[in-house]
């Protein structure tokens, strides 16, 4: 299930980072590693679990390539998300109106 190979690549904080340095745009490799304490081959095994997952694509430019978010992961994600977003506004309602009794 992929769902499973987005969260488990999401759960290690050094991918999470690296993912948000991609929000802002394409990178490569070296300028990802840029303020990181990683290793190249430790930023290419965190950059193969992210592609792994879809969450990551690479397009190779001339000798260099670069890593950009691939929107397919994220629409797998909110697909994911859409499905307990019905749930949480009556369960929040259901909270406040024990809260209240709770006051009382």
């Amino acid at each position: 299930m992929i769902e499973n190979d987005i969260f488990r690549a999401l759960a290690d904080p050094t991918r999470r980072a690296i993912y948000e340095k991609l929000a802002s745009g394409a990178k490569n490799a070296s300028s990802l590693r840029e303020g990181m304490q990683i290793s190249q081959p430790a930023m290419s095994q965190h950059l193969a679990v992210l592609r792994n997952a879809r969450l990551v694509r690479e397009e190779r430019q001339g000798r260099f390539v670069n890593y950009e978010v691939d929107p397919e992961g994220l629409a797998l994600i909110a697909g994911w998300l859409a499905k307990y977003r019905a749930y949480w506004p009556q369960r929040m309602d259901a909270l406040k109106e024990l809260l209240k009794d709770m006051d009382q």
